[in-house]
């Protein structure tokens, strides 16, 4: 019985030490970033370097959310992500459901592949078909692209969920007189809702944060956050503090929408990750 408990407590013990070793540089380098936006600027480029502020410079973030195109960058980031998002789950979620009891495993292989394509590959066919349809400069090129991102994410989080599903619920249904269509409707999607959420929330997430696209098929006025606070480097000076001020407002959506969702993240995490009969 000691033996027993001494075992539990030592993998406890084993697994908050990995979770620490894997959790901890990405948490230092964000209070990195968080000390150096409430810094003066004189702080941020002093040696030895001033871990701890010792006066709050509010007047970083002041900077940044008084310039004009902040809130412009903002409304076009949410309307990017926003409408990739919703366009991957009204495209992918069915797609999946397909594939999962169609057991085309090569079609996830194939939808796997395009995610691990790199973005530069689409970049350039893509930007000559926007340039010749006129569209550079708008916001459709960033919201077809990030499709290219958010699509494949999520077919194949959905995949696995709904083959996680009891098959016997379905064809009760269909027994009942329920088409395909009521039987995914009515029946596979409630049960799948942990699932959508978590492929939502990453669908945001990798759009939220997509870089690449927005560079080279933006105007002026069509930037994204991402794409503004690259912006703001400039060859002769970095301001460390309001550019940190900017990165940590650009993560503060999703890390709010992360916190909020956790326990709908766990949940289907979870319930993604057994296998019904």
């Amino acid at each position: 019985m000691v033996r027993g408990k001494l075992r539990i407590v030592l993998r406890k013990a084993a697994l908050a030490f990995a979770v620490a070793v894997i959790v901890s540089p990405a948490l230092l380098f964000f209070l990195w970033m968080l000390s150096l936006s409430l810094k003066p600027e004189i702080d941020n480029t002093s040696y030895p370097p001033v871990l701890i502020p010792t006066t709050i410079a509010w007047e970083n973030y002041r900077q940044v959310l008084a310039e004009g195109s902040f809130g412009l960058y903002f409304w076009n980031s949410l309307i990017v992500t926003g409408t990739a998002t919703l366009v991957a789950l009204l495209v992918g979620v069915p797609a999946a459901y397909g594939i999962a009891r169609a057991r085309a495993t090569h079609l996830a292989v194939v939808v796997m592949i395009a995610r691990m394509t790199p973005a530069l590959s689409y970049l350039i066919p893509l930007f000559l078909l926007f340039q010749w349809l006129g569209l550079l400069g708008t916001l459709w090129p960033q919201i077809v692209t990030h499709l290219v991102v958010t699509v494949p994410i999520v077919i194949w989080v959905m995949i696995s969920f709904f083959e996680a599903l009891p098959i016997e619920l379905e064809e009760a249904g269909r027994i009942d007189g329920a088409s395909r269509w009521q039987v995914f409707r009515l029946i596979a999607l409630p049960l799948a809702r942990p699932g959508i959420t978590v492929a939502l929330l990453l669908a945001f997430i990798f759009s939220w944060n997509t870089f690449v696209f927005g560079i080279v098929l933006a105007g002026r006025t069509t930037r994204t956050l991402p794409v503004a606070v690259y912006n703001s480097l400039t060859f002769e000076q970095v301001s460390w503090g309001p550019l940190s001020a900017a990165a940590l407002i650009v993560t503060l959506p999703v890390l709010l929408l992360t916190v909020l969702a956790q326990k709908q993240i766990v949940a289907g995490l979870t319930a993604g990750a057994v296998k019904g009969g």
